[in-house]
């Protein structure tokens, strides 16, 4: 299904009943990341998955994207399906646009939860994103497949699950190369960090503990800088925990979420 909001069409899958659940995928995939989890999810809650802009069969405009942008188009989706107040569950740059949702929009979130996330790029880090929007320009997003696949699931699991990784691999290699190039743009910009004093939510961060992309350090930091937020590590786990370790996350989240 698809709605126009904020200038594109999104794309979405909602199901279940119940308090409300919005799932917002990882750079570079789309909303079937959540199929592991969605439907023990429906089973107590209402669940709403997006493609976000750039992504599966959202619009792909050219960028560059900010922070504003990506802001509205949830916001302009939530209003199209009138949604009042949603949870609110983000992994990697669905976590940076989680704790951009938080600060703006503190009226429509009930609890956040920030999974493999970060709330800062430092200045040395955006060269390397200077790169990956380079090579995806240059030789297209099949040539981030076998790197993005090494970052994002540990060597043990790669290897046991040949069948996940050509699965997940195609997700990427699908990825319009605007929407990675967009997204990139406004992930160099990050830096939230000393905002976060200010999310009233009552949050969850969960990461991988083998996770060399958006690392423990890390989303210890966001939970440390969130009053009352709540940090947990699973073992055996690296970016992709929601699939490496679904049964873990999936129990952690329904726990918090209640």
């Amino acid at each position: 299904m698809k709605v126009s909001a904020n200038g594109i069409d999104l794309h979405y899958q909602i199901s279940g009943s119940g308090p409300v659940v919005t799932l917002a995928h990882s750079l570079a995939s789309d909303l079937s990341l959540w199929d592991g989890i969605a439907p023990q999810l429906a089973e107590r809650f209402t669940v709403l998955g997006f493609d976000a802009r750039g992504h599966g069969q959202t619009s792909a405009p050219e960028g560059p994207y900010s922070w504003p942008m990506l802001v509205a188009d949830l916001v302009g989706l939530l209003d199209a399906l009138k949604i009042e107040r949603t949870h609110f569950v983000g992994l990697s740059m669905g976590g940076m646009l989680g704790q951009h949702f938080a600060l703006a929009h503190p009226e429509r979130l009930d609890k956040l939860v920030l999974v493999s996330t970060t709330s800062r790029v430092p200045p040395e880090a955006k060269p390397l994103w200077d790169e990956r929007i380079a090579i995806a320009r240059n030789q297209g997003m099949q040539a981030h497949v076998a790197g993005t696949l090494e970052r994002w699931f540990t060597a043990p699991y790669r290897a046991a699950h040949p069948e996940v990784m050509a699965r997940i691999g195609a997700m990427i290699a699908a990825t319009p190369v605007a929407g990675y190039a967009g997204w990139g743009e406004a992930i160099k910009t990050l830096d939230l960090t000393e905002k976060l004093a200010a999310v009233r939510a009552p949050t969850l961060v969960i990461c991988g503990a083998d996770d060399p992309g958006t690392p423990p350090a890390a989303n210890r930091a966001i939970a440390e800088a969130i009053p009352g937020a709540r940090f947990e590590m699973l073992p055996n786990a690296s970016h992709q925990l929601v699939i490496e370790q679904a049964e873990a996350f999936t129990r952690l989240l329904m726990d918090f979420l209640g």
